[in-house]
């Protein structure tokens, strides 16, 4: 196995144009032959947001995308172009290239850098909702789009895969709420349930919503009129979940939240009742990046719940 290369090389200032000539040149500077050309992920962001999305592209360690263009829209009034070679827990290096513009002039500047032939990711970094032509630019050319859809408004499409990190986050959460009912007992009683509470923490809602969205579908419901969505306090990031509580006449499921990936699961229903400890780990930005990349969710079954979710934001 390879060495771990010593240090970053790099960044070095460049030009669109030389961009490539400058990569080549800092890659001569290595011990490294191999190259990964497994991808590009351009993520676009904000200067404020600059710092988190560096290092949720670092924890990805190039499994996904070779090369990373980072474009910080709010940046200089020229375009400014740096080119680094990142280092790699596998001993390889990732490609970087950052943009420091305006959108407005990072329009036009990220399509020559594309590695051509690969896959192509965009994630929309920023907390703002996109202005001007430049993420539909990207659309155009993007196999995957990685959004926070319900504030961008952005619906799913057919020609690209449309990645929502809040759906992403609510996985285990989905899937945990799922194992409750793998009873035939408790399983009898989902076509009694008539109210759910989401309960999440931080300011971010979207993620459960999208949770709510997932479970009105499933049961069939046609709107989120029986769920209620609640801010709470609980040892997680903005926007996880930190418990459910799906009820109906006389039963009652819930899952909250304990210390680290432990949630609490409850269950109560004439004759019964159930109270035992399961693991719903919480998932990091990088986590959360990782999974949709590499696992590509259900498109169907996060279409029904975006539209159920929507509906909730007019």
């Amino acid at each position: 196995m390879p060495a771990r290369p010593p240090s970053t090389q790099g960044p070095v200032e460049t030009t669109v144009q030389r961009a490539q000539a400058t990569l080549d040149e800092l890659w001569a500077r290595t011990n490294v032959e191999t190259r990964a050309y497994t991808g590009n992920l351009v993520a676009l962001t904000t200067r404020r947001h600059l710092k988190r999305v560096q290092e949720a592209l670092a924890g990805l360690e190039g499994h996904y995308a070779g090369r990373q263009i980072i474009g910080i829209m709010d940046g200089r009034d020229d375009l400014q172009v740096h080119a680094s070679l990142v280092p790699q827990e596998r001993g390889l290096y990732v490609e970087r290239l950052v943009l420091n513009a305006s959108a407005e002039q990072l329009q036009g500047a990220i399509l020559p850098l594309l590695r051509p032939a690969t896959v192509n990711h965009v994630w929309w970094g920023a907390d703002a909702r996109p202005g001007g032509v430049l993420l539909h630019e990207l659309m155009d050319v993007a196999d995957q789009i990685i959004v926070d859809s319900l504030t961008l408004d952005i619906p799913p499409a057919r020609h690209y895969a449309l990645a929502d990190l809040g759906w992403s986050r609510s996985a285990a959460w989905r899937e945990g709420l799922a194992q409750v009912f793998d009873s035939p007992d408790a399983a009898r009683l989902l076509p009694d349930m008539t109210a759910l509470t989401v309960r999440y923490a931080g300011r971010n809602d979207l993620p459960a919503r999208l949770f709510a969205g997932f479970v009105a579908d499933t049961l069939g419901w046609a709107d989120l009129s029986g769920v209620s969505i609640r801010a709470a306090r609980c040892a997680r990031e903005n926007g996880d979940l930190c418990g459910i509580e799906l009820s109906g006449p006389d039963t009652q499921f819930s899952l909250k939240t304990q210390e680290g990936d432990l949630v609490r699961v409850t269950a109560r229903w004439p004759g019964v009742k159930r109270d035992y400890l399961t693991n719903v780990p919480p998932m990091s930005l990088t986590e959360g990046l990782a999974r949709v990349i590499a696992r590509p969710e259900r498109g169907e079954v996060f279409e029904r719940a975006w539209a159920l979710a929507k509906a909730t934001l007019h």
